[in-house]
């Protein structure tokens, strides 16, 4: 101990101290050396000092990606939407990051990484529900010719690039420089890269001035664009309404002529995207523009069909109502299923299909109606891939309308304890609100029930009242244990 203190005393002794001004009593205070960003070609290099992004602003795990990969030697930056929304003022809902490491030198930064898409390879950092995507620079795509049979799986996960014939890209695992990668971005709004060694902003694409624009504009060739990734159209939609900026005019021009490219895209990535417009709290005004360009019937060509463009037929009115109260509980916090939504959407295509099956197909109204429910799910589930959770629901909310009719007995007592009851009798009430006459009776008729003290009594007799009825296996009560059969032993041969 007494040696460690007398090294301690040595070394301090050698540093030299710091020369005392003769002229003021007090040490002078500690330089800081200013960080000077660096200087990147074809990039306008906006420093701390000129731009309002603040660590503060930055998701804390976002943060930890951004260091750790700084300490094991990597380029990192923050880039696209959420450099985008803390400049105008609003809160990110996701922090994306960008990095020169490849997926695998990033998962071996984390041990909490996962490698996903074969599209595009990304690496997902999970934080409990925070998952931070890390996407490593892409380069400029070249055109594979060679058949997706010769290659190896290990190429696949590599620099591997392939189109279609109408110009989309199929495949793009081409990574590339940071030039090369804000080329590749979408919008010039997207294109603003956050440094974490020097907190500057690297502006590829004239963004900051697009932002003070209120302009949304694509990088590059719009068709070119379009072509390569359909979506960006439905995008462009989107933060144009989202962001309240006005989409650039030739940005804006080849959506009416290639919004048939939709066709070409997944049904499970269309379906993630109507969620994005659906339940972002700008649903109204979304719908309303993708009418406009011609992109809804794409979506939901059987919600397409029964639209005449007359505001006061009952499908428009319905649409209307029901996407202008879905933004209304959205913006007040409430949460919105997106089964509900579905159930509205495709209601009066399910009420023509039930009715010409019953007037030309002779079927029994119950029959008819079945049949046209699962032929409007299985149209729509090929369009846009709806999940079973979400179709199951949807189609015990449109058999609760008929239900909801018999209110003698002690059918309303059930039908109150029902976990499905609630959105039923939302959606009956929107009906209502529509069609008026005789719905409006039966919904009066609901809403005073649930006011009794009958409807009190069976709406929160079951425990589980509005919640879905299963158990995991973490639940308290263990599922029952199947009965072992006794073993059957041979018995020796030669034995009595």
């Amino acid at each position: 101990m007494v040696f460690k203190k007398v090294i301690s005393w040595f070394s301090k002794s050698d540093t030299p101290s710091p020369a005392i001004n003769p002229n003021t009593s007090t040490a002078p205070t500690k330089q800081y050396v200013a960080r000077v960003p660096k200087v990147i070609e074809g990039a306008t290099t906006i420093p701390r000092s000129e731009h309002p992004v603040s660590r503060k602003d930055i998701s804390p795990s976002a943060l930890k990606v951004l260091y750790r990969l700084k300490d094991n030697g990597y380029d990192a930056y923050l880039v696209g939407g959420c450099i985008r929304d803390i400049l105008l003022g609003l809160e990110p809902k996701d922090f994306d990051v960008v990095t020169n490491a490849t997926p695998e030198q990033v998962k071996r930064c984390f041990n909490n990484c996962r490698l996903i898409g074969r599209r595009f390879r990304l690496a997902h950092i999970m934080f409990g529900r925070e998952i931070i995507e890390v996407a490593t620079f892409r380069g400029h795509h070249e055109v594979e010719v060679e058949s997706e049979e010769n290659v190896s799986k290990e190429d696949l996960a590599k620099k591997i690039s392939r189109q279609s014939d109408e110009g989309q890209l199929l495949r793009d695992n081409v990574f590339g420089s940071m030039n090369e990668d804000a080329e590749r971005r979408d919008f010039t709004i997207n294109a603003l890269y956050y440094d974490i060694k020097d907190f500057s902003i690297y502006d590829f694409a004239n963004g900051m001035a697009d932002i003070d624009k209120g302009l949304i504009d694509l990088i590059g060739d719009p068709e070119t664009r379009y072509r390569e990734d359909p979506v960006r159209m439905l995008r462009a939609v989107r933060f144009s309404n989202k962001l309240r900026m006005q989409i650039a005019e030739r940005t804006e021009a080849p959506i009416f002529e290639l919004a048939h490219l939709l066709k070409n895209i997944p049904p499970a990535r269309l379906f993630d995207e109507s969620l994005k417009l659906m339940l972002a709290g700008k649903a109204q005004v979304n719908y309303q523009s993708l009418r406009e360009y011609g992109l809804f019937r794409y979506f939901f060509p059987a919600v397409d069909q029964e639209l005449t463009g007359n505001p006061d037929d009952k499908e428009e009115r319905l649409l209307s109502i029901m996407f202008g109260n879905t933004d209304t509980r959205i913006n007040s916090g409430k949460s919105v299923s997106p089964a509900y939504i579905l159930a509205a959407m495709f209601w009066y295509p399910l009420e023509a299909l039930a009715t010409s099956l019953e007037l030309e197909g002779g079927l029994h109204p119950y029959d008819a109606f079945q049949v046209a429910t699962n032929d409007i799910l299985q149209r729509a589930v090929q369009t846009i891939a709806i999940p079973k959770r979400f179709t199951t629901a949807v189609r015990e909310i449109w058999t609760f309308q008929h239900r909801l009719t018999k209110t003698t007995g002690k059918r309303p007592s059930v039908l109150v304890e029902n976990p499905r009851f609630r959105a039923a009798y939302d959606f009956l009430l929107l009906r209502a609100e529509v069609e008026g006459g005789e719905l409006t009776q039966l919904a009066r008729w609901w809403t005073d029930y649930q006011q009794s003290a009958e409807g009190k009594k069976h709406a929160y007799s079951n425990p589980n009242h509005g919640k879905p009825e299963f158990k995991s296996k973490s639940s308290s009560t263990p599922y029952p244990k199947k009965k072992r059969r006794p073993r059957q032993y041979d018995k020796p041969k030669g034995k009595n």
